[in-house]
């Protein structure tokens, strides 16, 4: 049923909310489904109608160019050119070329890659670990690792790694709420020097082609017709800017989570329970994305109530992640959860394409951190980051 949401508007800034938002997203399920809130939209609280805004192609991505468009332009045209943003005709169209890329063995090939790539970062950690001195696994292994690997798969090097890292965080600083001028300055910048260089390797990659992604993406047909420039550049940026972002925090976020509970660490390290199945629930238990939004294309029901054409749903994936009605204990942290229907991929047309990918690397990097360090542990409190929709820490400091 619907209601209209009495409680305070939230400061996405509290410190309080960020440290831990879901005795808020908790009561907002209680108050309905889906709710009004005060801006206007509706919020979608829980799992099932999470799922059913995900899944109706009535809502969809509708994107809206920021303003001043002129000002904007570099960062609107990475946007209103790449498969996230769209809808049928033009995101079926992209979405079966880079699935017909990744379907020439890339996810495949970069797991033994990966594996050796984990297992270099981790031999840089342990005297360190060994000495008894805290390491932030965020900055010497959870964060460059991502930036590694999509820098491997669309063969680029490994060297510009931080700028490629930079670049991405100043874009998606941009999906926050309330962004200042500022912000906006350094999307706009990122998203021309990132443009820019991604165009460099495309020029490079027509001239010589090889076993990468890029290369694959330029060879890609739909019924005659590949990616036009723009669409190359920007789906190579979002390749980028989602699988950094979002792998970092599952990493951050999950990590935090199975240091905190060391029975549930125990059953991983002691082989209980795989990291494969772990992985799941640090994916569920701590969302890394807070929200995403659809817009009514035609009038709709979801749960309910009616969504009217050009209204905006904003999903909340973390909520939907810890309701009751679809996990039992649903605020217990549980490594052997089974079946764990967590929606950290999304759902629907735009169920991640990357997430074959990302459930390698990320169960590879948990792994074989914890094979090497089973009795790693938290070193005093972790911050949070000062983000509410791509929620995650600065820093993740650990010792043995």
């Amino acid at each position: 049923m619907s209601a209209a949401l009495d409680l305070p508007a939230p400061d996405l800034t509290d410190p309080a909310l960020l440290d831990d938002p879901y005795p808020l997203l908790a009561q907002w399920r209680a108050a309905g489904a889906m709710l009004r809130s005060g801006e206007g939209r509706w919020v979608a609280t829980t799992h099932a109608a999470v799922g059913a805004v995900l899944r109706n192609r009535a809502l969809g991505r509708l994107w809206t160019d920021w303003e001043p468009a002129e000002q904007m332009e570099p960062f609107n045209t990475l946007h209103r050119n790449q498969l996230m943003e769209n809808e049928p005709p033009e995101h079926t169209r992209m979405r079966r070329l880079l699935a017909g890329a990744f379907a020439r063995g890339h996810v495949e090939r970069m797991g033994p890659r990966i594996e050796t790539l984990a297992d270099a970062m981790l031999d840089d950690l342990e005297a360190d670990l060994r000495d008894g001195r805290p390491v932030d696994l965020l900055a010497r292994y959870a964060e460059p690792m991502p930036v590694f690997v999509i820098a491997d798969l669309l063969g680029v090097p490994r060297e510009d790694h931080e700028r490629l890292r930079d670049w991405s965080q100043a874009i998606v600083h941009m999906y926050e709420q309330g962004v200042g001028d500022d912000v906006r300055a350094a999307a706009v910048r990122a998203s021309s020097e990132f443009a820019a260089y991604v165009r460099d390797v495309v020029a490079l990659r027509r001239a010589e082609p090889g076993e990468d992604l890029v290369s694959d993406l330029l060879a890609e047909r739909e019924q005659g017709k590949g990616f036009s420039d723009d669409e190359l550049v920007a789906t190579v940026v979002l390749l980028l800017n989602a699988g950094h972002e979002a792998s970092v925090n599952v990493f951050g976020n999950g990590m935090h989570a199975l240091l905190s509970h060391p029975d549930q660490q125990a059953r991983v390290t002691g082989g209980e329970v795989s990291a494969a199945t772990a992985l799941e629930e640090l994916i569920r238990f701590d969302a890394p994305l807070q929200m995403f939004e659809r817009t009514a294309t035609k009038d709709v029901e979801v749960a309910g109530v009616t969504v009217r054409a050009g209204e905006t749903v904003a999903c909340l994936m973390g909520s939907a992640n810890r309701d009751p009605a679809a996990f039992e204990r649903a605020d217990t942290f549980d490594v052997g959860r089974d079946p764990n229907p967590h929606v950290g991929f999304g759902m629907g047309l735009h169920f991640c394409l990357g997430a074959p990918l990302a459930r390698v690397e990320l169960e590879i990097t948990v792994r074989r951190l914890l094979d090497r360090f089973p009795t790693i542990a938290l070193h005093g409190a972790a911050p949070r980051r000062p983000t509410w929709v791509l929620r995650g820490y600065e820093s993740l400091e650990v010792t043995l």
